[in-house]
């Protein structure tokens, strides 16, 4: 083995190893454990500029796309007239018809998705009937497509609690305006 290839495989090797190791950030300790309410990482992350918020993803879709493929390149004689022409074969081609997104919007932060304020969120859900099922106090797949409903019906299609539709169900305080305006 020569001795760039082995340097390359040592820190290959030593990349792989570091990438298995967890950080200990210490946020372990702080954090509620998203898996017993329902929470996934996407649901409420501390934001840059101070708060939370939640992330929703859309994959792309794609189409297929028909194409040609030279499967026989063409042939010259030396004097430079075809001898043979090319030789093609039908296929299709997959190709991303729309991207993909990112859309990222203030979420209640960590802290407050306790049991009881899952159970209030589905309970408010409830009120409005959008939501029919046992108050679990976990983000299942019915609240889930309870706050779906109620948030698309205000322009976010998303089943991740908004901050604004916490403040609109009256689970979270309204930032007052300051007073001297």
């Amino acid at each position: 083995m020569t001795p760039i290839l082995l340097r390359t495989f040592c820190l290959a090797a030593a990349l792989g190893a570091a990438g298995c190791t967890p950080l200990d950030t210490g946020e372990d300790e702080q954090r509620p454990d998203f898996n017993t309410m329902g929470l996934g990482d996407d649901d409420s992350r501390p934001a840059p500029g101070g708060g939370c918020v939640a992330t929703e993803r859309t994959d792309p879709t794609y189409k297929e796309v028909p194409r040609q493929v030279e499967v026989i390149p063409a042939e010259y004689g030396a004097d430079g007239v075809l001898v043979n022409p090319p030789v093609y074969r039908n296929t299709s081609v997959r190709q991303i018809d729309q991207e993909g997104t990112v859309l990222r919007f203030p979420a209640p932060c960590p802290p407050v998705y306790t049991p009881e304020f899952i159970a209030s969120v589905q309970r408010a859900l409830a009120a409005r009937g959008l939501y029919s099922g046992a108050i679990t106090s976990q983000l299942d797949q019915g609240t889930r497509a309870a706050i779906r409903t109620y948030q698309s019906a205000r322009g976010l299609d998303s089943d991740k609690l908004a901050l604004e539709t916490a403040r609109d169900l009256g689970l979270v305080a309204v930032e007052l305006e300051d007073a001297d305006t």
